[in-house]
């Protein structure tokens, strides 16, 4: 059969291979072709899929049948190496490493990024070292001259006047404008039925044309699915295989079947638009590496090993060394031990002692001094965070960044290859995937550890279980006053004879609280619903922490659905709560709320999420500036690190917090832009409320200046997991880009190609809630997350707003059931997705450890164990090499420029060659 010339999805020659040759030998001839002007033009080639490396330009009469694709004349048959050299991209073994032969022989030099305040500064753990504390003084950000690779582009003086442009068209448009990289829908249902019936006869015809090792086959069937094993079968029977493949060096599941790219071409641009990509990719990933490490938050560990491959300084990426934990061994349950003694109950007096420092806020951030008296004359402790000045010059490259032309086409092709690449995958090896599920006992979907990364603890429970918890309390509580109104008390009778309604009257209809077609793209009617029955007084009393009667009813309701949580064993949730700093003492009420009722799960974390409604509390006269809003917000949280017996409670209530959100309709119109023009926090008196960005970085600075206290304390630290690119305009996910270890929604991703790249490379987490999004902002079909999940993107599903959404007791579970019907997902996606919840979550080391093995924070398969997760070792270690791939093209591309400086430009440009039509 013929094969028709064509080429891979990107205009890139491909071959699928699984066997490797030096890549610097094919490199070097290729060049010297390239010099003489030798022929680029494809020949075919057929390839059988043997474990073995073979280079044939016919098939023999036994050799099993594969596929064939184009390779250009002067390549030879290439599969992969361990690393990338030149124009060689490969994926053919299961761990990758990085080449340094680059840099070799010459010493790395210092990093420059070794400041107090930079990435690399470090703090003692000793509450004072021996000659004092440094007064505090924010470093800038380090000049490009310090790199050892040059990073600098054709856009490096227009950073600042790019952005401002960018700030003021967002601003002056009302709605988002559809973008032109618009990503294909997923194929329909025939071509799909259509690959794998390709797939069946391909493998009905290895089949045949092995009679010998038929019955062999048949008996292993659930190990054999390749041609590649069925050769492999064929020479062992026949004792013809070589000593060293009898010894396999990993098990069996982890031998599957990789795509492989050769040639001198990258991704069909020209080569100067190449490396000047590359070059804003790594400039945009060392931003966010800055600012993540800064503030104690995780990196992914792949990606910072990368980039010190240009000669950085080596990162120090000890995510969990807060707290001493006991390693789990690899033997034991899936089930942490439960604790005899409840969290609540410890003893006020054995809380650490007062340190005597004092704290005040100065220009939005709070400084920490060594005596609380005359601070003005005191040693301020050197607790790091980012300056202003820092952050907008981070932020101006970041957005001249993504909409660069070249970087733009640059990853648009890079995601297309990547979901192509995916699709290669499961066409070749999910049925590999699939038998190793069915080998691994007891363990299957419904029976593996899965996090709901968002939803609001106001609205966790369904409409119908509050429905029948308030004509409970009808019933029992019919005489207890619930609310004042006009310095007179009203009892729940009497507050529902107001509105002239009885327990019987009551029904989900009459509640009204689900979301439908009226509040798509209605914010204001989607909050509205809330409101029982639309009346603000019913949210006041049923969903809300600090009322009249303490939050007793919400407290019980949220006890029922971490109940339900604990009887399903395998399902969590991080709850948010609501902190709006509008007083001070809004921390200690929250704190007595949980324990007073004694709020706690095992299944269940926190989340403080600050709603971004400066505007609405100034202009009711509650807050005179932001910064009073920042001071209400932050300054107890310093004060109980400081001295935790001054606000027992909310101490106690703090170690089961994990990180801040910040939440509103990010649909909003801006009518400011923050630059270093805008007012100090302290001198932001304006009507209108700051921008997203505003908000965030305050957060940001907070945060970290409180991550480093409580680190020298020996306290756990906090994340920042906003919501983020639901809505509203794209300098948000830039936001959510540089300060958040990972965010909530990410829905524009998809259509700016830059960012979504670097949220892959970066491997940011996104938890996705596609019902929720069905009723606000984007239909169910249109989803990105299938496209997001088979790019590599690290994603999760999350309920949001289950009382408005949702209908079943199980809305987690109700949330992957409808995703697996609409996208087709497979038992070994939900089982990935579910994972990455797992890893995401704020959920501590050692609740991990037991979830997902005890070595899940390494790279590569072996952070995988099957038998908790479900994931078979094929996917993970698809996942990781073909991470370490694109790096490595990203990192060879920057070095490429300083190695070759042949005809690049003629040779590997799309359009003619000049002189031609």
């Amino acid at each position: 059969m013929a094969p028709s010339r064509s080429r891979g999805s990107l205009g890139l020659p491909f071959s699928l291979s699984l066997c490797g040759t030096p890549a610097d030998l094919l490199l070097a001839r290729r060049r010297s072709q390239l010099c003489r002007g030798a022929s680029s033009g494809p020949v075919w080639v057929l390839l059988p899929c043997c474990p073995t490396m073979r280079q044939s330009s016919s098939v023999g009469a036994g050799a099993p049948l594969s596929l064939c694709w184009p390779l250009h004349s002067s390549d030879s048959l290439s599969s992969s190496s361990n690393r990338s050299t030149g124009g060689k991209m490969s994926s053919s073994s299961s761990t990758s490493s990085s080449s340094n032969n680059d840099g070799q022989g010459k010493p790395k030099p210092k990093s420059p990024f070794r400041k107090r305040g930079s990435l690399q500064s470090t703090t003692s753990p000793d509450l004072c070292s021996a000659s004092g504390p440094k007064p505090l003084k924010p470093q800038r950000s380090v000049s490009l001259s310090h790199y050892t690779i040059d990073l600098r582009t054709s856009m490096e003086e227009k950073y600042k006047e790019i952005a401002e442009e960018l700030f003021t068209r967002s601003m002056a448009e009302s709605e988002m404008r559809s973008a032109p990289y618009e990503f294909p829908e997923d194929s329909p249902i025939e071509q799909l039925e259509e690959r794998r019936h390709r797939l069946e006869r391909q493998i009905s015809q290895d089949i045949k044309l092995e009679p010998e090792i038929l019955l062999r086959a048949k008996q292993d069937f659930m190990k054999i699915d390749s041609a590649a094993d069925l050769e492999f079968l064929n020479e062992t029977s026949v004792d013809s295989v070589d000593d060293g493949f009898r010894e396999r060096k990993m098990p069996m599941e982890k031998e599957y079947q990789r795509v492989s790219i050769s040639g001198e071409e990258k991704c069909g641009v020209p080569f100067t638009d190449l490396v000047d990509a590359a070059k804003c990719v790594v400039k945009a990933l060392f931003i966010r590496e800055k600012y993540i490490k800064r503030s104690m938050q995780s990196f992914c560990k792949t990606t910072a090993n990368t980039l010190q491959d240009l000669g950085m300084k080596p990162l120090d990426l000890a995510d969990y060394d807060d707290i001493a934990e006991t390693p789990v061994d690899a033997d034991a349950p899936v089930h942490p031990p439960v604790s005899k003694t409840h969290p609540y109950d410890k003893d006020p007096n054995n809380m650490p002692a007062d340190t005597g420092y004092g704290c005040k806020m100065v220009d939005g951030v709070v400084h920490v001094y060594t005596k609380k008296t005359n601070m003005d004359k005191s040693t301020e402790l050197d607790l790091p965070y980012p300056d202003l000045t820092e952050y907008i010059g981070d932020m101006n490259v970041m957005m001249a960044l993504i909409i660069n032309g070249p970087v733009k086409s640059f990853c648009y092709r890079r995601l297309q290859y990547l979901s192509s690449k995916f699709q290669m995958h499961i066409l070749l090896n999910e049925m590999k995937e699939l038998a190793a599920q069915k080998k691994v006992p007891h363990r299957d979907f419904y029976n593996i550890r899965k996090v709901d990364t968002h939803i609001h603890a106001s609205s966790c429970m369904n409409q119908k279980h509050l429905l029948r918890f308030i004509k409970r309390a009808m019933k029992k509580y019919p005489e207890e006053i619930v609310h004042i109104e006009r310095g007179v008390g009203q009892t729940l009778k009497q507050v529902f004879e107001s509105m002239n309604l009885t327990a019987f009257d009551l029904s989900v209809d009459t509640l009204d609280m689900h979301a439908d077609r009226n509040t798509f793209h209605r914010f204001d009617k989607f909050n509205a619903k809330y409101n029982p029955i639309g009346e603000s007084i019913l949210r006041e009393i049923f969903i809300k922490t600090d009322n009249h009667i303490e939050g007793k009813y919400f407290a019980h309701i949220v006890k029922e659905v971490m109940f339900d949580l604990e009887e399903s064993k395998y399902q969590n949730s991080e709850l948010r709560l609501s902190i709006y700093g509008r007083c001070r003492d809004e921390w200690d009420k929250l704190a007595q709320w949980a324990l007073r009722h004694r709020v706690y799960s095992d299944n269940v974390r926190w989340l403080i999420q600050v709603p971004r409604l400066f505007d609405v509390y100034h202009t009711k006269k509650q807050l005179a500036n932001f910064q009073e809003m920042l001071e209400n917000i932050f300054m107890p949280l310093f004060e109980v690190t400081i001295n935790p017996r001054s606000h027992p409670e909310l101490h106690l209530f703090l170690e089961h917090v994990v990180g801040f959100d910040s939440v509103d309709d990010e649909s909003k119109p801006e009518h400011h832009i923050f630059n270093l023009d805008s007012p100090l926090p302290a001198n932001w008196t304006e009507e209108d409320n700051p921008p997203y960005s505003y908000y965030l970085y305050y957060t940001y600075a907070n945060m970290t200046v409180l991550n480093h206290l409580r680190r020298r304390r020996g306290f756990h630290t906090f994340v920042l997991r906003p919501h983020c690119g639901e809505a509203g305009p794209m300098h948000h996910l830039v936001s959510g880009f540089m300060l958040s270890e990972n965010i909530s929604h990410g829905l524009l991703l998809r259509k700016a190609p830059v960012l979504q790249y670097l949220y892959y490379l970066a491997q940011i987490g996104i938890a996705m809630s596609p019902l929720s999004n069905n009723s606000l902002f984007l239909s169910y079909h249109r989803n990105p997350l299938p496209e997001y999940l088979s790019r590599g993107l690290i994603v999760s599903l999350s309920t949001d707003d289950p009382l408005q959404f949702h209908f079943t007791k199980e809305p987690l579970m109700e949330e992957y059931s409808i995703a697996a019907q609409v996208w087709k997902l497979s038992s070994c996606d939900m089982c990935e997705l579910a994972r990455n919840s797992v890893l995401m979550s704020g959920f501590s080391h050692k609740a991990k450890s037991y979830w997902l093995g005890p070595s899940y924070f390494k790279e590569g398969p072996e952070s995988n164990d099957i038998r908790r997760t479900n994931v078979p070792d094929i996917r993970v270690a698809y996942r990781s090499e073909t991470l370490a791939e694109e790096l490595q093209l990203i990192i060879q591309a920057v070095r490429t420029e300083e190695l070759d400086t042949i005809n690049e430009e003629e040779s590997l440009s799309m359009g003619p060659l000049p002189g031609q039509r």
